[in-house]
């Protein structure tokens, strides 16, 4: 295993003793299980990522406040400094989405903080000790689909009460940990109410989750969870722990119900085949 040179900066600074093994890596940041002292934790990389990857940040940047008017000029002109600053928030909205969610009571792992591009955090584990499977990973009962899909609800809302939408959610950056389900990868978190998209993404996210714990527990695919939260969002009446009952009354005069719900039910069939697909990759 060849070690990042940002964890062996960490390693000559205190910050972690010991890289241990890799766990996870994907297009933006690579994952490794590291040793701080007696803790065992994680430690994500981020990769720097080349210009063309911006154009799809964009729906998830708007609404979020830049640190300062320079930094914010900057971005809006392109300029290399602001692609740099453009990164720089891009990695940092997860840093602190975590300490915003975890301050909150939502189900993310708890931050150790962020050191030079790398985000040290609680390694979420299993029953055994061994790392958390993801949800998209588990097979599950109609009664623990039932159960996470409602944990999970809730977490959205929290989220959402903290004006914050996860904006990729799906069972692939859930974790399953022996109290439950517990949620990953925020660096594409989204300003629910300074992004014109938000209302788009937060259907999005729950419809995912849906159609995936939809495969267990089929009476999911009629509730309509992330309609009635928006609904209450935008009248100003959600709270973290409002009542949600997974109904809502379509009104048949502003809109074309029939294409909502071909829409929805386009989105969870096409969770369905990215799940799938994502499942015969791992056979492989």
């Amino acid at each position: 295993m060849k070690t990042p040179a940002s964890l062996l900066t960490l390693i000559e600074e205190g910050v972690i003793d010991e890289v241990l093994r890799p766990l996870k890596s994907g297009k933006e940041a690579a994952v490794y299980v590291v040793r701080a002292g007696d803790q065992v934790r994680c430690a994500k990389v981020y990769k720097d990522m080349a210009q063309r990857s911006f154009q799809k940040r964009v729906q998830y940047q708007e609404g979020r406040k830049s640190r300062g008017s320079r930094e914010a000029r900057a971005v809006a002109t392109g300029s290399r400094y602001g692609r740099r600053q453009q990164e720089a928030e891009w990695k940092n909205a997860e840093v602190d989405a975590l300490y915003q969610l975890r301050g909150a009571g939502v189900r993310v792992p708890e931050p150790h903080g962020f050191f030079h591009g790398v985000l040290v955090m609680e390694l979420v584990t299993d029953a055994e000790g061994f790392s958390a499977p993801r949800l998209g990973e588990v097979e599950l009962t109609a009664g623990q689909a039932r159960g996470f899909h409602r944990v999970l609800v809730r977490e959205v809302v929290r989220m959402l009460c903290c004006g914050l939408i996860h904006g990729d959610l799906s069972a692939y950056n859930v974790l399953v940990g022996p109290d439950g389900p517990v949620i990953i990868d925020f660096p594409q978190v989204v300003n629910a109410a300074g992004n014109n998209a938000a209302r788009t993404m937060l259907l999005r996210d729950v419809n995912n989750l849906t159609a995936s714990l939809g495969r267990w527990a089929p009476e999911l695919l009629d509730t309509w969870y992330g309609e009635e939260m928006w609904a209450l969002f935008e009248a100003g009446e959600l709270q973290p722990d409002t009542e949600l009952t997974g109904q809502f009354v379509f009104d048949e005069r502003a809109v074309d119900l029939d294409s909502v719900r071909e829409a929805i039910n386009d989105a969870r069939e096409l969770a369905l085949i990215r799940q799938q697909g994502r499942e015969a990759q791992d056979e492989d």
